[in-house]
């Protein structure tokens, strides 16, 4: 199987973090932390019914049982940057069927979480792009408005695929399911707000100095 590319390599000494690694490390069990039952992750035994229950673990690089290894190797970096946590389709199937019980889709969304703070993400990569573009065109209309949103996403992912696209977007202008020009809801400033406190509110509180993990990489981290 191909490394993803664009990855940092594993921490320079075994069991020793870098910097850059330490600190996604700590973004992670600070995520952990947060999620009921998440120190289950220990109790990994690596069987593999994960990756057998997934449906999509075809298109993804690292395959959820890699996923939970490379974490005991210390190996965020790869996590971040591999398409997997950016394919899981939340179907759930993972969790229900993992013998140790642990919730393997939760952690692949703190993962995620982590990947958008850090700015740690395949470049270009398409689900990124789409995520972050229909998000600001919330933030910016109270409404997704469907030709700036792919506009903005093809510019970013390939003008080539936008330009095939545009027969379609054609005729879709022509049956009036599509408009040129966007416009706000009422009270969007009200909605930003609502937005802003909610965002406030999900960020990690540092309720003690965290101080810098030097020993094992993995488990140990979690206790």
């Amino acid at each position: 199987m191909p490394w993803p590319t664009g990855l940092e390599s594993l921490p320079p000494e075994p069991g020793i973090f870098g910097k850059t690694e330490r600190e996604m490390q700590e973004a992670f069990l600070a995520e952990i932390d947060r999620i009921p039952g998440g120190e289950r992750l220990r109790r990994c035994i690596q069987c593999g019914t994960c990756t057998g229950s997934c449906p999509v673990s075809y298109a993804m690089d690292l395959t959820p049982r890699e996923v939970v290894a490379y974490f005991r190797a210390g190996a965020i970096d790869m996590i971040l940057r591999s398409r997997t946590i950016w394919v899981c389709a939340s179907c759930y199937q993972c969790t229900t069927r993992c013998p140790a019980g642990i919730k393997i889709t939760d952690l692949l969304y703190a993962l995620k979480r982590v990947g958008f703070d850090q700015r740690a993400f395949p470049e270009k990569f398409p689900v990124y792009v789409m995520s972050e573009t229909f998000v600001g065109q919330i933030k910016k209309y109270g409404r997704n408005h469907e030709a700036e949103l792919l506009r903005k996403y093809f510019l970013k992912t390939g003008v080539m695929r936008m330009i095939k696209q545009v027969p379609l977007a054609l005729r879709l202008f022509r049956k009036g399911r599509i408009k040129l020009t966007a416009s706000k809801i009422r009270g969007i400033e009200g909605l930003r707000k609502m937005i802003a406190r909610a965002e406030q509110l999900d960020e990690p509180r540092l309720v003690e100095e965290v101080q810098p993990l030097t020993r094992a990489v993995g488990y140990q981290a979690i206790g």
